[in-house]
């Protein structure tokens, strides 16, 4: 398998300090040992594998995009520096011959700025010597039982050496939670990524907008998104692109994508591509034939209302469910203006009622993960929101046929979704370049059929 190169307008560099900013954390906690494999290739079937992609908390502090490959990280105490060593695989020449090329621990150490380097062969009996006098160890326990078992035995191996004066860690600490505070504000070099990424993204929401007709099939408009994925440079769909029309739309995670595409629907579509281990997250809602009819337009326009009032509430010092609350009060009130809903908008709120068509929140964090790593509570309270926070606005509507619902409403399902970077004085839209206006919307797919 041929590495990925390195991310576009990162260096090497970003990632030694990423990995030096994670060595200081553990620091002020005491110091210690921090062990992060990456993400074990997966079987499709008999003899092949689903394509591998690195684990996310790995590459954020390599960059380094081979499977088995382990970094270990050692806080420095005294006069000893700290380490940054990485396990990987070893060259084989005859094995590059079938998969691509392999860096090797050597080429590794020296492309990748680790200290040391060490066949990945080798961890098991290096382990047991790094593990040694260490006050604690950095690990994410819990996540992946074989590598609980693992580290167990290598801990009692140590154990079994006291009588020689060696100690094991006396404490197990969740290295994930220094890396989601890390991850959750992003550093130019991931912002312009994402900002890449996002425009790739939102140019595929276009293509399918154009491409659209009655009597297509979902697969078919699928397979636009994918093209224009790949075509400008992503390596994957960001998560399984969900292209549905008509009720389709009212499910929310929907990925069967076989339907044909019926004149008077609406089509949903939620995709976003990966580029360089970051991801995007769009989600445009159009009319298969065109144009809006008037109870879509009406229902369009109530989430897009939604997702204004949203978006103006994301800011410094906001807290990330200020968006949600925002987003929630218009589609409410909405909801009771299209008799969708009866009573006021503060019952309406307190009862909650408004889930039978409202049923997810309006945002989630994004970055290497679609929904990416990072708390969003701190002790009791949301988690304010601080420059460099990246996440979704994205409320929604969905309506199922159902006795005291207008039938002119039934099976409308809009969700409207772009990602959103913190700022200085507010936020950066930066999946605006998709249409979201009826009129936008109406005038491009008019004049990709040629029609007045």
């Amino acid at each position: 398998m041929e590495p990925s190169p390195p991310p576009a307008g990162d260096s090497f560099a970003a990632y030694r300090r990423r990995r030096l900013s994670l060595i200081e954390r553990m620091s002020r906690g005491g110091g210690g040992i921090a062990l992060i494999p990456t993400a074990p290739e997966q079987p499709r079937n008999r003899d092949t594998h689903f394509p591998y992609r690195a684990d996310s908390y790995f590459q954020y502090l390599t960059g380094f995009t081979e499977p088995e490959a382990v970094l270990v990280l050692v806080a420095g105490r005294g006069d000893a520096a700290p380490q940054s060593i990485l396990f990987c695989r070893e060259k084989n020449l005859e094995r590059e011959i079938w998969d691509g090329f392999r860096h090797g621990p050597d080429g590794a150490r020296a492309l990748f700025g680790f200290d040391a380097a060490h066949a990945i062969g080798e961890l098991d009996a290096k382990l047991v010597e790094l593990l040694a006098d260490q006050p604690a160890l950095w690990f994410s326990i819990g996540h992946d039982a074989g590598w609980d078992g693992r580290i167990a035995v290598a801990l009692n191996k140590v154990r079994a050496e006291s009588r020689s004066g060696k100690r094991a860690p006396a404490a197990i600490r969740d290295v994930r939670a220094e890396l989601d505070a890390m991850r959750l504000v992003k550093d130019g070099a991931e912002l312009a990524i994402m900002r890449r990424a996002a425009e790739i993204s939102t140019g595929a929401h276009v293509r399918a907008m154009r491409f659209v007709r009655p009597g297509r099939f979902e697969y078919e408009v699928e397979a636009e998104l994918l093209h224009e994925f790949r075509r400008r440079g992503c390596e994957y769909p960001a998560y399984t692109s969900i292209v549905a029309g008509g009720a389709n739309a009212c499910v929310l995670h929907y990925v069967g994508n076989d339907q044909v595409l019926k004149d008077g629907d609406l089509l949903l579509i939620d995709a976003g591509g990966e580029l360089d281990g970051y991801a995007s997250d769009i989600t445009r809602c159009f009319p298969v034939n065109g144009r809006f009819s008037g109870p879509q337009t009406d229902v369009y326009d109530l989430v897009l209302d939604a997702q204004t009032a949203a978006i103006a509430a994301v800011r410094p010092g906001a807290t990330f469910v200020d968006p949600h609350e925002a987003a929630l009060k218009v589609l409410a009130q909405g909801m009771i203006d299209l008799k969708l809903l009866p009573g006021s908008l503060d019952a309406v709120i307190e009862s909650e009622s408004y889930k039978r068509f409202f049923m997810h929140r309006t945002s989630h964090w994004l970055g290497k993960d679609v929904h990416d790593a990072g708390e969003y509570k701190e002790g009791e309270h949301w988690a304010p929101l601080a420059p460099g926070m990246v996440l979704t606005i994205e409320p929604g509507c969905y309506i199922r046929p159902a006795d005291d619902v207008p039938e002119a409403f039934w099976n409308i399902g809009v969700r409207i979704e772009d990602d959103a970077v913190v700022t200085a004085s507010g936020c950066e839209i930066i999946t605006a370049a998709a249409p979201k206006k009826i009129a936008d919307i109406e005038a491009l797919m008019r004049d990709a059929r040629g029609t007045a």
